[in-house]
């Protein structure tokens, strides 16, 4: 599904069904060097029970026209223009890593308009170290490699991670290589983690933030660790935390669990 944000085209993945009016949405918002294929299992459920689904490619990344946003708060605006582009007075936001940022951001900007916020793999302050920072712009290829890496609490996860025949990490580093790839005009791996990096004011966000709120942190996650989580934790009015067994891509790495934790929350 395509809208007009910020007069640019805009790809959202709706899990292959029709936005319903009548039905409550949510939107996902994927994190650097990602886009909406990450949360590919847990939109085509929601998709099939009860839910609209927006997973969206943020401007300047695979199928959106448009500029990347340099900031957090630009890509909060965004998701503020896609809810009024849908048509959407209300929404859930869900948001992985830089996602989560925006989410945060953007139920901080517009809290009468978020019902629940979803935070995936957060941090806040969300650093990126000064070597992976420089690699990103310099050495992307071999930044990529780094942050699969530390993204992962094993290499090669059991087959019931996502089936026979899957290996996580080699389509992991095969969308990052794509995304980067979408975009000749801006470096959309450092461009992101500087994002992140910059981003200074989580907690007063968080303080903003009126609607319940879902941590799902990776008990393992070397990229976001659970620990940089607890500041915003003790500033959320009404918060629950689900603590997974794996790393920091949640959702490739242990989806069933996470979309159990999405799915009970939603639902709450």
């Amino acid at each position: 599904m395509y809208l007009t944000v910020n007069d640019a085209k805009t790809y959202c993945y709706t899990g292959g069904k029709a936005v319903d009016a009548a039905k409550p949405t949510v939107i996902f918002i994927h994190g650097v060097l990602n886009d909406h294929s990450v949360w590919i299992l847990q939109t085509r459920y929601l998709a099939n029970h009860g839910w609209n689904v927006l997973a969206v490619d943020l401007p300047g990344h695979c199928r959106s026209a448009g500029e990347p946003p340099s900031t957090v708060e630009d890509a909060a605006d965004f998701v503020i223009a896609l809810m009024d582009a849908a048509g959407l007075q209300k929404a859930a936001l869900v948001g992985h890593s830089f996602g989560s940022l925006v989410a945060l951001e953007a139920a901080s900007r517009a809290p009468e308009r978020i019902s629940q916020l979803v935070l995936v793999g957060i941090a806040f302050p969300m650093k990126v170290s000064p070597a992976l920072l420089a690699s990103s712009l310099s050495e992307p290829m071999k930044a990529l490699e780094m942050v699969n890496i530390f993204s992962r609490a094993t290499l090669a996860p059991p087959p019931s991670s996502m089936g026979p025949g899957t290996w996580v990490y080699g389509a992991s580093m095969a969308l990052g290589r794509r995304v980067l790839a979408s975009n000749p005009r801006v470096n959309l791996f450092h461009t992101g983690f500087k994002a992140c990096d910059s981003y200074s004011h989580g907690e007063q966000a968080m303080a903003r933030v009126a609607c319940p709120v879902l941590f799902v942190l990776g008990s393992v996650d070397q990229m976001t660790p659970p620990k940089a989580a607890l500041g915003l934790i003790k500033r959320a009015l009404n918060a629950q935390v689900v603590y997974l067994p794996g790393g920091h891509h949640q959702m490739t790495e242990t989806p069933d669990a996470m979309l159990a934790a999405l799915n009970g929350f939603l639902k709450a």
